[in-house]
């Protein structure tokens, strides 16, 4: 069995459990709190030495850190990875996407505000420049879901799952969603998808 060490408000951390949710895979959950240093601790980092989560105990094998290396061994011969060669990339390429313009921006901004507990007068101009960029990403993907279900191949995949876990809590960052329908449909149909459930859920 799966042992997953975890910060439940985590995107990143978001993304391994609704993989190993929608393929039923069995996992005992570690919950650590990031904001009180426990993933800094020097049994953690016996494990991890990066010192973050979510990591991924895998039977016989050992520890498997970031989050998209995680998924992407979980669902690897899945329906959630595209069998074609260049649907398999466009696939990386949002997930890329996600990991370079997305979280650094929407998912720092919601780690400030919601988990320390940061006001926006303090965080003045470095709050600002992650709302500017994570509309900047925000539009992105609005373009390319526009007249499409799903990012890859009209079916739902690891790119809708990387990309959902911080898109859908942007209004957490103060980045309402109002703005973007394409996105606010597509979150409606992952969230209508078996086996899904909230950030907030063990």
């Amino acid at each position: 069995m799966y042992t997953l060490y975890d910060y439940l408000p985590s995107g990143n951390g978001y993304k391994v459990r609704l993989v190993l949710k929608n393929l039923m895979l069995p996992y005992v959950l570690h919950e650590l709190d990031i904001t009180e240093g426990a993933s800094r601790t020097l049994e953690f980092l016996a494990k991890n030495p990066n010192g973050r989560i979510p990591l991924l105990e895998v039977p016989g094998h050992g520890f498997l850190a970031e989050s998209h290396a995680i998924i992407s061994f979980l669902a690897s011969g899945s329906a959630l990875v595209p069998d074609a060669p260049f649907e398999r990339a466009r696939m990386w390429q949002w997930m890329c996407f996600e990991q370079y313009n997305l979280e650094p921006n929407i998912g720092t901004a919601r780690f400030w505000l919601h988990s320390l507990h940061r006001t926006p007068e303090a965080l003045g101009t470095a709050l600002t420049e992650k709302h500017a960029k994570g509309h900047d990403a925000l539009k992105v993907l609005e373009q390319g879901l526009a007249g499409r279900r799903f990012l890859v191949g009209e079916r739902y995949s690891l790119a809708d799952i990387a990309l959902y876990a911080y898109t859908h809590v942007a209004p957490q960052a103060a980045m309402p969603l109002d703005a973007y329908p394409a996105i606010r449909a597509w979150i409606g149909r992952i969230e209508a998808e078996p086996r899904w459930e909230p950030i907030t859920a063990r």
